[in-house]
């Protein structure tokens, strides 16, 4: 029995008292079939069709004054997040996107990078981006409080973000899962109906939450040039 709602998303895997979950990161790359590492095949191809699209829409946010080869960083980034959400819809895989470790281990140190290169190489630009255009005199004190603000709190939002939507679901199939004992025959049909349905669901928010992560990241670093 659980004593703790949340005791699915806690470390329970050890040997000689090392936690061996966060190994779950880095499993992805074995779950690859075969296939992939010949060249070329279809699996090969459908990967590097998303990987262009994506190069070009950061290309895009970013623009064409960036460094050479800052679009893959963000496109490994999307990937790493990818598969570590996807590891989490099978049993007994521990979701380590879940947790606040990882997901601000991502976000704070892309945000810190993002910050330091802003204001060494582009004082005057960050200044001037505390202040919006046409802002009255009286209210700037106030904007670039609120701009401050908002500019600290990027990498705690971005983490939250990922961790609260790859919990939420998690949590709701849990909740739905336990009922299933004191159900009828007719309703356990319904439940598992309506667990598939989730699972879908959950599969989306896979994609689309390792996309906004991705994509807010490369939103903040276009600000700073």
């Amino acid at each position: 029995m659980m004593m703790n709602l949340f005791s699915i998303f806690d470390p329970s895997t050890n040997i000689l008292n090392l936690s061996l979950n966060w190994l779950s990161t880095f499993l992805g790359i074995l779950f690859l079939p075969m296939i992939f590492w010949f060249l070329p095949s279809r699996l090969s191809l459908f990967w590097n069709k998303i990987f262009m699209t994506l190069h070009k829409e950061f290309k895009m946010l970013i623009g064409n004054q960036s460094f050479n080869g800052t679009t893959f960083m963000f496109i490994s980034l999307f990937t790493l997040i990818l598969f570590n959400n996807f590891l989490g819809l099978f049993p007994y895989i521990f979701t380590s996107t879940s947790h606040m470790t990882i997901t601000l281990s991502l976000a704070l140190p892309l945000w810190l990078s993002f910050m330091l290169y802003g204001w060494i190489n582009n004082t005057k630009y960050m200044f001037a981006h505390l202040v919006p255009q046409g802002t009255p005199p009286i209210l700037m004190p106030f904007m670039v409080l609120i701009e401050t603000i908002s500019n600290v709190i990027r990498p705690g939002t971005l983490a939250v973000r990922l961790s609260a939507n790859m919990i939420a679901g998690h949590l709701l199939l849990t909740l739905l899962g336990n009922t299933g004992n004191a159900m009828s025959n007719m309703m356990i049909s319904i439940l598992i109906i309506t667990q598939l349905l989730l699972l879908i669901l959950e599969t989306a928010v896979a994609i689309i939450q390792s996309y906004v992560f991705t994509i807010l990241s490369t939103l903040y670093s276009s600000e700073i040039i």
